[in-house]
């Protein structure tokens, strides 16, 4: 049983930092491609960033490159999400999700569902004036 894990959301003010974690448990998380989506209130779950197993390749989406910056931590079985200079519009639930081993990542497939085999619950963001 693979679960994956968030943690770290919660309330920060426009221009302000937090950052996210994702702990994956039940194989083996070296092996998993690991990704952040967001999903905003009667929308479409949209992607933000994207690992590679051995963290040598990152995926981001246009509108938070340059804020955002995702990072793992093998020994730790942990992804990170870093958000800077957040703004309002970053606020929304955001999930972790993971591919074991999953297809080689790619710019097009990693934004797609059913790419990514689990999720997390999500945690909320909210930015505030």
């Amino acid at each position: 049983q693979v679960q994956v894990a968030e943690s770290g959301g919660g309330v920060m003010q426009v221009g302000g930092s937090l950052r996210l974690s994702c702990s994956a448990s039940g194989r083996t998380f070296a092996s998993a491609s690991m990704g952040w989506f967001r999903q905003a209130p009667g929308k479409e779950r949209e992607f933000v960033a994207a690992i590679t197993w051995s963290g040598s390749d990152t995926y981001y989406a246009n509108d938070i490159k340059g804020r955002f910056t995702i990072s793992r931590d093998n020994g730790k079985n942990t992804v990170h999400l870093q958000m800077n200079s957040l703004r309002h519009e970053d606020t929304v639930v955001y999930y972790c999700a993971a591919a074991f081993p999953g297809p080689a990542l790619t710019d097009y497939n990693v934004g797609q569902i059913p790419t990514w085999d689990y999720w997390g619950q999500g945690t909320q963001v909210t930015v505030a004036s």
